[in-house]
């Protein structure tokens, strides 16, 4: 069964209209992303990105000893929260005992030592202590070489954290490409590093496209390749126009520098999870009636 509220968070995901959400519902059996990809097949509706729904509060953070970095995100359930001093302490012991440590997994990180036990056990204390419930959701290990530097970002105060390594430039490239990442949202370093499902996905949501415009089957097939093209330069870091000069891409300003992108880590907070929808009204009259 199609309800209005589904219809309404497709709506609100597309910018589709409602005749046209609802379509889209029935005819993918109320599967939302496919109800996604079918408006964006028949041209109705941009892609829908996941980040675009994004809640979880939290902080994100790098930090950096020589050759060895660490990324980190750990949530909290309110952005309040998540502003509070206690907590900022907490994300910084945190991601500076996984730096120390030898950990390399999360399950890893989560047994580092600190000034009260393990990572895990530092968080159990701060989520008694501070009153939410608090989680080191993810973490990233990166090591460098010498001739390879890293540059990293911090954007909303640690709502996005980005690190990158680039070979053969300096600090300062290193940290604009960085800067870049954390403005332009790559979902990937390269056009190589993007998965084949999710290229051969694209490209056929593309094909509808063309061939809801009205181009032949060939046709559509070599206007896929140019609009391939785009798709790349939005998603891979070195594809997208640098943000300080938009007549050259990010491969080209790190080249230009004599240097080469060879990682790159951005985590923005909650990407990725979705976010209940509170009724402050129904959660109210709901209290009430368990009350009666």
């Amino acid at each position: 069964m199609i309800t209005a509220s589904m219809v309404n968070e497709l709506r609100s995901k597309t910018g589709a209209g409602m005749m046209d959400c609802k379509k889209a519902l029935v005819e993918s059996n109320g599967d939302m992303d496919a109800a996604i990809d079918y408006l964006r097949e028949k041209g109705i509706a941009k892609a829908a990105k996941k980040s675009d729904r994004i809640a979880a509060e939290g902080l994100a953070g790098v930090y950096i000893d020589g050759n060895k970095a660490v990324v980190i995100e750990v949530n909290s359930e309110t952005d309040f929260v998540s502003q509070n001093e206690n907590f900022k302490s907490l994300v910084k012991e945190v991601g500076e005992s996984i730096l120390k440590s030898a950990a390399k997994t999360l399950e890893e990180a989560l047994k580092a030592k600190t000034s009260e036990g393990t990572v895990e056990e530092l968080i159990v204390s701060k989520t008694a202590t501070i009153g939410e419930k608090l989680t080191l959701r993810r973490v990233e290990v990166k090591t460098k070489n010498d001739d390879e530097v890293f540059g990293s970002y911090l954007h909303m105060g640690g709502r996005i954290a980005v690190l990158t390594v680039v070979k053969g430039a300096n600090e300062d490239v290193a940290r604009d490409v960085a800067m870049q990442a954390a403005a332009m949202k790559p979902e990937y370093l390269s056009e190589e590093c993007v998965p084949a499902e999710r290229v051969e996905k694209e490209k056929k949501i593309l094909i509808e496209q063309a061939m809801e415009e009205g181009k032949p089957a060939d046709i559509a097939e070599k206007m896929v390749a140019g609009r391939l093209k785009k798709f790349f330069k939005e998603i891979c870091l070195v594809d997208q126009a640098f943000i300080k000069d938009g007549d050259i891409d990010v491969k080209t300003y790190v080249k230009n520098n004599g240097g080469e992108i060879t990682d790159m880590v951005r985590f923005e907070v909650g990407e990725g999870i979705e976010k209940k929808e509170e009724n402050f009204a129904e959660e109210v009259m709901n209290q009430l009636k368990n009350e009666e």
